[in-house]
């Protein structure tokens, strides 16, 4: 896992960049990684931006660099 932030953001080496969501096969730039607190422990949520602007989330272990 990388650092968290005191503002509770994971500083990951995908930040910024354009990544596909292996789950629903969309792509889109990660704009940030959070850590939820679920009733069965942490959970670290992807948050990606596509084109359109419309953002949606996946668990960061389903993030993966997008290729061109």
């Amino acid at each position: 896992m990388n650092p968290v932030g005191s503002d509770g953001y994971e500083h990951h080496p995908l930040l910024d960049t354009h990544v596909r969501d292996i789950a629903s096969r969309g792509e889109g730039v990660l704009v940030a990684v959070t850590h939820e607190l679920h009733s069965h422990g942490m959970v670290r949520i992807a948050h990606i931006r596509p084109a359109s602007g419309v953002e949606w989330t996946t668990a960061a272990d389903n993030i993966q660099a997008a290729r061109f």
